[in-house]
């Protein structure tokens, strides 16, 4: 057997929407592979789909981009509900010089400046297609959009963003700090536990 997963995530990260290519020798129909893996897996995993994918499909290879959600919980007290799945930042968090940060970064651009270390052996250029923040209450949602991520990529955004929500950093901060390549200059990596993977995105004539 052969398990080609999609994309690896930092230990804490979540998935909604993993993909994965498994290879069997057997012959089995999709929905009694999807039962037994769930009947094997631990509950915080379950398989949600299963189908047959073309001969030599690579689940990673073939991914044309990802969505990732960052979730951030601006009460003044922090939510035990969501403790596990968000990052608690209290006081106030304004919400339009973030999104205006945040368009510096959408296009194709050198991230080197906002990389992890570990992560610096892979090419640094990525194109983000969108970037959306939101608010629902006290809960803020970054969602990022790209045809590829590096290390922390996602993480060290957010954490910067939140500087300029809160006042610390001016709007063109972030535009000088992508610019630089420097990943002293950027912000805070925020916690991974905040970081959810929404979906893994293919061409339209491989199974998603």
């Amino acid at each position: 057997m052969r398990l080609t997963g999609a994309s690896r995530t930092d230990a804490g990260v979540h998935a909604l929407r993993q993909t994965a290519a498994l290879t069997l020798a057997s012959t089995l129909p999709p929905a009694a592979v999807q039962a037994a893996l769930n009947a094997a897996l631990p509950p915080s995993v379950r398989v949600l789909d299963a189908t047959d994918a073309p001969v030599g499909f690579d689940a990673r290879r073939a991914a044309a981009g990802k969505r990732y959600l960052y979730l951030l919980d601006n009460g003044a007290v922090a939510d035990p509900l969501r403790r596990r799945v968000a990052w608690h930042v209290p006081g106030a968090l304004d919400l339009a010089p973030m999104r205006a940060a945040l368009t510096a970064v959408r296009g194709r651009h050198d991230f080197s400046a906002f990389c992890a270390a570990p992560g610096r052996d892979a090419p640094p250029v990525c194109c983000v297609h969108a970037v959306h923040v939101l608010r629902r209450r006290a809960l803020v949602c970054v969602l990022i959009s790209a045809d590829r991520f590096l290390h922390h990529m996602v993480r060290n955004l957010v954490g910067s963003a939140v500087e300029v929500g809160r006042g610390a950093r001016p709007v063109g901060w972030m535009a000088d700090v992508l610019a630089s390549r420097d990943r002293t200059l950027a912000g805070p990596t925020a916690p991974a536990h905040g970081l959810v993977l929404v979906r893994v995105r293919y061409p339209a004539d491989v199974p998603r």
